[in-house]
């Protein structure tokens, strides 16, 4: 019973030994297969085609081979090429060539606490000669860094060769430029006071306004040679609107703002150290706007007789965005209608102007509707004439001007809106804007609030003298 039950143990172990061997019998049967058909297939049909063209033309190769030189001539050739290939790649190996190493940067050994060094190249171009695999190893190796140096120079102008480094002899190389000529300097120092810019506004939200900045540095160390120094008109920290990424009012405090020296004419001055080398602000962005009411502007001149009894626009007013001060100085917005020969009522489609220092408005185009009537003429009188645009410097006076002095302003209109202009709201003045020391013949504007009325001084002009206002 015991030798029953041993070999029914054993006859079950075979069984389970066997149900595990299938999946890698049928693993390496398919693997034989794959193998079969794209090696030992093709192959063979390969060779069995070759044997079957030697049996047809055995007779060829056997003329062929039999010759006294035949193999003699074929070794030959074959030699030959073998020559060939293996010459030209020696060649390749062994030829001179060169390799540009174009922009490389200098490196400049000096006391730069010091001195100031003037004329060094930011790059030089390195130009390798040597074998290709030399050039490979040299191209690979090394930083491949030019030095200028300087340690041993005191004030004065010198011509210095630039040095290579370079970690594989047998190679040969070239600067371009090999030798530069360089001033070398006393640095000074000097305190400046410190300024900004801002830039690109025009790429803030139209809405917005950088109303104040405050620079948390006033002033900066500027070190540079004597001579440098003297060409340095200002010190600005630049602020750059766009990379600010503003999109709504408030206070902002930002840092890192470059630094940079300009001249009187605006250039920037290198070569000189600004310590600190950035600045922080605090910057102040709002979103100021004001109301202004569309008045009607006609342009050119209405045919004879005519002028404008009524303008009616679709737009009444518009909000402007802007700048405090400079919304300050508007009292409207024009719209421009070309009324040249107009001599009957018309519809205008106009464009809004946009007076300068007005960032955002509200609406661009309205639409006009002007009525034509018969001109009418009206004479009024005014007590002054009024200077504007001088010289603070100065003090003008006009010759003839009186007291009981009075002025006859001509208005031109239609009769209904003539009649209901206010004398006091109609200003005459002489613009006196690049005028000095002198007297002088200054022609007389009249403006008023009616844009579509004509005003017109019968006085053509007056004599201003003007004078030193210390005087």
């Amino acid at each position: 019973m015991q030798q029953m039950k041993e070999v029914k143990t054993m006859s079950n172990k075979k069984g389970i030994n066997k149900k595990k061997m299938k999946p890698l019998k049928k693993f390496f049967g398919g693997l034989y297969k794959v193998i079969d058909k794209i090696i030992v297939t093709p192959i063979s049909t390969i060779v069995y085609k070759i044997n079957k063209f030697a049996k047809k033309n055995s007779g060829v190769f056997d003329v062929v081979f039999n010759r006294p030189y035949s193999l003699l001539v074929l070794s030959l050739v074959v030699a030959v090429l073998f020559f060939i290939v293996v010459d030209s790649r020696a060649i390749n190996l062994v030829e001179t060539e060169s390799e540009i190493l174009s922009s490389q940067p200098v490196s400049v050994v000096y006391n730069e606490e010091k001195y100031v060094v003037e004329g060094i190249p930011e790059t030089v171009d390195i130009i390798l000669m040597g074998r290709k695999s030399d050039l490979y190893l040299a191209k690979q190796l090394g930083e491949h860094k030019v030095v200028l140096d300087l340690s041993d120079y005191k004030t004065g102008q010198y011509t210095v060769k630039l040095k290579y480094n370079h970690s594989v002899e047998s190679v040969t190389y070239n600067l371009v430029p090999s030798t530069v000529t360089v001033k070398i300097s006393e640095k000074v120092s000097s305190i400046k006071s410190l300024s900004y810019d801002l830039l690109n506004q025009d790429k803030l939200d139209s809405k917005l306004n950088v109303s104040e900045v405050s620079l948390n540095e006033s002033e900066v160390y500027v070190k540079g040679s004597s001579e440098t120094l003297a060409k340095v008109a200002s010190i600005k920290a630049l602020i750059d609107v766009s990379t600010l990424e503003l999109s709504v009012a408030g206070t902002f405090e930002i840092d890192k703002l470059p630094i940079v020296a300009y001249d009187e004419n605006g250039k920037l001055v290198e070569n000189v150290e600004i310590v600190p080398g950035t600045a922080s602000a605090t910057i102040k962005v709002d979103s100021y706007h004001v109301d202004l009411p569309v008045k009607v502007v006609p342009v050119g001149t209405f045919a004879t007789g005519y002028a404008i009894a009524s303008a009616t626009t679709s737009v009444t007013t518009v909000r402007v965005y802007g700048d405090q001060s400079e919304l300050s100085k508007l009292s409207y917005i024009a719209a421009e209608i070309d009324v040249d020969g107009l001599s009957s009522d018309r519809k205008f489609i106009a464009t809004l102007s946009k007076p300068s220092g007005v960032r955002h408005m509200s609406e661009s185009t309205t639409s006009v509707d002007v009525k034509v009537d018969r001109e009418a003429t009206r004479e009024i009188q005014i007590t002054s004439i009024d200077a504007i645009n001088l010289s603070p410097v100065y003090v003008p006076s006009a010759i003839g001007q009186g007291e009981d002095q009075t002025y006859t302003i001509i208005l031109k209109g239609v009769q209904s809106v003539i009649d209901k202009i206010d004398p006091s709201t109609v200003r005459a003045y002489v613009d006196l804007s690049g005028y000095g020391l002198g007297t002088f013949d200054v022609p007389v504007q009249v403006e008023g609030q009616d844009l579509t009325v004509t005003y017109t001084a019968q006085i053509k002009s007056i004599q201003v003298k003007i004078m030193n206002s210390k005087n």
